[in-house]
């Protein structure tokens, strides 16, 4: 859809992230049919989640299917805003931001091994999220 108030370079940034979008979207769901954490494979239920988010990502980054997980959207929004991230060997880190309750009725906990979570390839781009995303005790 183009937006006629825009300048025209705008609107054709607009369609090439949205093209670019489509692509990434494709070429993860390729490598990974399912949600690791919930085994949800229907991909109109499942969200491409950035590891490192669009924002802070270049070109490449940005379409890299390395950089991402298909996530159902409760897990997709906990790794987004930094509530949730994941060790190099599949296994959960969670904020102190949310409370054991709510982690608990989600029924993920720390330290919780997802063996289905495919790590290989995306190590930096989860070294980004532990170190730049996921909200520490630090913070509080």
């Amino acid at each position: 859809m183009i937006d006629n108030q825009l300048p025209a370079e705008e609107n054709l940034q607009i369609v090439r992230s949205r093209k670019g979008h489509g692509l990434y979207r494709t070429k993860l769901f390729e490598m990974c049919p399912y949600c690791p954490i919930t085994m949800i494979t229907d991909d109109r239920l499942l969200i491409a989640s950035h590891i490192k988010p669009w924002v802070d990502s270049n070109n490449f980054e940005k379409t890299d299917p390395y950089n991402g997980f298909m996530l159902s959207p409760t897990f997709d929004l906990l790794f987004d805003r930094g509530f949730m991230s994941f060790t190099d060997d599949k296994r959960t880190i969670l904020s102190p931001f949310l409370s054991k309750m709510t982690y608990s009725k989600l029924g993920i906990s720390d330290n919780k091994l997802f063996t289905m979570l495919p790590v290989e390839g995306r190590e930096e781009y989860l070294a980004y999220h532990r170190q730049n995303i996921l909200k520490t005790a630090g913070e509080l």
